[in-house]
């Protein structure tokens, strides 16, 4: 019986033909009204015989043009203004036929003029009125019993998005709106597909409380990052489970795999909660820059590095060699690269940043025209005392071999990536890197057929061990969530953005600049830690906040220019040209030498000198914390 049921029901050509048929039936029964209306339903027996007749060739003209225009191709559950556009335009074109016939061939009996008028109206209504009316059916009778049982949310956003996001979680079933809120006043009071626009954001937490919602869908994907930021604010203060749908940017720029659910939602990231915009690059001026050139990355399988190498591959270079020491960082980046950019060459180079030789060889094998050099040890405490040596060594001496490589092959731009802890630092990995700056001003000096240049900028959200990893794991064991200091602070700005902006300074730079990036404002640490346990659903009773006291070699306060340095704006909004002390080739000689030498000095021995080569170092004073009930108390300051 089921197989029998399942041969009857309409499908493919059968179902065109049987929609047809409707048509057909429309045609005539909107025919017939149009004469009824016309006599006032006493038609005389001539004009019946004719306009009966007439049918023999309207049919036939309206079923062409029905077909085609078009009119059977769409599914009458998704039937929309494209499919009653199409409707008009059929039916208008057929009724000027009919017309043309009409008026050349009436013969005794003409059509009345009325009815060629009041026809083509009826039988839109009919065809438009019977489609519109089938897909409030089936989706009635599809999603109303889904929805009914979903979670309650709020909407934010009665725009464009916000209606998409309506239509997708019709047929989802997981979620049910209970109400909207907009902040454009003109909006309250009216209604959006049934739900009520019940007012402004701001008032979120009452109607979260009134409508017993406990989610929030932010559809707003063209708002601000400052408003963005604002509304989850809000989500947080009122216990609301805020979910995103993706911005224009995060649409143009999603992983092509997954363009075609563009509406799809997302958890709260940690780059909402900065408050920042999208960045503006220049793409042509970059694009003239790598398109089609073979580009070098050190630290390719890093955060930084590998998501230069992403960003690089959106310009498609000619082929970008990923010079990487560690194997499986290299591994994983290939196995990216093969499937979201396998048009770009990827040439995987294992080395290490101080192996002349091998530098020399990948240079003179593969000719790049442009360099990034982001290989680096970065980690503070970890780099403070033990491995102070390896610090030095391969962020200033790795540095001036790739450098001389470079220079060497006269390649034309060299990019190095440093850090806002170069500028006047208190640990080793801020003085290397500060170094690092130094030789490649002085290899700027010895060279006029490459241009280095050195970027600055703070931390980046999600970079092998930054807080926001180490934060996420915290929260998930369940806490303690530890933050050193409550007055900590630091600059974040997202890996893309960081990336972004490293292009863009590449395409600027001329040769010796040090560019330092808009990292926006300082965020408090322990209100990042604070932030994230509310994002992840808990309380503050449930997972607390532990202060452990600083790290040696961090700072409370992070600097993007030293004391006596200043800056020169560029044309880009979020790039300024720092004004560093001149690097002394004397001292970069000495520095070179003493790291080339065969004896491995003592940290206490590496920080000595570190303070005569590097004479804003100064190892930092760290305020001890006493620790009562999980809150700090006022701090006093003690040396290192």
């Amino acid at each position: 019986m089921s197989r029998t049921l399942r041969w009857l029901k309409p499908r493919g050509v059968a179902r065109s033909w049987l929609v047809s048929g409707f048509d057909l039936a429309a045609v005539t029964c909107c025919w017939c009204a149009a004469y009824l209306l016309r006599f006032n339903f006493a038609v005389p027996a001539d004009f019946v015989r004719h306009g009966l007749l007439s049918l023999v060739w309207v049919l036939p003209i309206h079923a062409a043009m029905f077909r085609a225009f078009g009119l059977y191709k769409g599914m009458w559950v998704f039937a929309s203004l494209p499919d009653l556009a199409r409707i008009v335009r059929a039916v208008g074109v057929a009724t000027a036929l009919v017309i043309a016939i009409a008026t050349f061939a009436h013969g005794n009996t003409p059509i009345p003029r009325s009815v060629l008028v009041a026809f083509p109206v009826f039988l839109m209504v009919m065809m438009g009125g019977a489609r519109a009316m089938y897909r409030a059916w089936r989706e009635h009778r599809l999603y109303g019993a889904l929805a009914a049982a979903g979670r309650p949310a709020l909407l934010i956003g009665a725009g464009e998005a916000g209606v998409n996001v309506m239509r997708q979680l019709r047929r989802a079933g997981e979620w049910r709106l209970v109400g909207i809120l907009d902040d454009n006043p003109s909006k309250h009071g009216r209604e959006m597909m049934g739900l009520r626009v019940h007012g402004c954001v701001d008032e979120l937490e009452h109607w979260a409380r009134e409508l017993k919602a406990q989610h929030a869908i932010v559809a707003m994907p063209s708002a601000s990052a400052e408003t963005r930021k604002r509304i989850l604010a809000l989500c947080l203060k009122a216990g609301v489970h805020a979910l995103m749908v993706p911005t224009l940017a995060e649409m143009m720029h999603a992983d092509r795999r997954r363009s075609s659910d563009k509406w799809a939602f997302r958890e709260v990231s940690m780059e909402d909660l900065l408050g920042r915009d999208a960045v503006a690059i220049d793409c042509p001026n970059i694009d003239g820059m790598l398109g089609g050139r073979s580009v070098l990355v050190t630290g390719a399988g890093g955060s930084i590095g590998s998501e230069l190498c992403r960003q690089i591959a959106l310009f498609r270079p000619g082929q970008i060699i990923a010079y990487e020491a560690n194997e499986y960082a290299l591994y994983r980046l290939i196995e990216e690269f093969s499937c979201r950019f396998p048009e770009v060459p990827l040439i995987p180079v294992a080395g290490d940043v101080r192996d002349a030789l091998w530098l020399d060889e990948t240079f003179a094998r593969y000719t790049p025209s442009l360099v990034f050099h982001a290989a680096a040890y970065k980690h503070v405490p970890l780099m403070e005392d033990d491995n102070a040596w390896q610090a030095m060594s391969n962020n200033v001496l790795g540095t001036w071999r790739v450098a001389k490589a470079a220079a060497t092959h006269r390649v034309p731009k060299f990019v190095m990536i440093s850090t806002d802890k170069a500028v006047n630092p208190t640990n080793v990995m801020g003085a290397s890197k500060r170094l690092a700056e130094m030789v490649c001003q002085t290899v700027q000096a010895e060279t006029t057929t490459t241009a280095f240049c050195s970027v600055r900028f703070g931390n980046v959200l999600g970079s092998t061990g930054s807080v926001v990893p180490k934060f996420q794991e915290q929260i998930a064991a369940g806490g303690p969530v530890t933050v050193t200091h409550p007055e900590i602070t630091r600059y974040f700005m997202s890996i893309p953005e960081a990336s972004q902006l490293v292009l863009q300074a590449a395409s600027m730079g001329k040769g010796g600049e040090i560019f330092v990036l808009d990292m926006g404002e300082p965020v408090k640490i322990a209100n990042l830690a604070r932030d994230m346990i509310r994002l992840s659903g808990s309380s503050e009773e449930e997972i607390r906040v532990e202060f452990t006291g600083l790290r040696p070699g961090e700072k409370l306060f992070e600097e993007l220019l030293a004391d006596a340095e200043h800056s020169l704006p560029t044309h880009h909004e979020k790039l300024r040209i720092a004004q560093a002390r001149a690097a002394d080739p004397a001292v970069v000689e000495e520095v070179l030498a003493w790291l080339r030498a065969s004896r491995i000095p003592s940290p206490a021995e590496i920080k000595r000198e570190l303070r005569r080569w590097v004479p804003e170092y100064g190892p930092a004073q760290r305020p001890a914390l006493q620790v009562v009930a999980g809150s700090a108390k006022t701090p006093r300051a003690v040396g290192s």
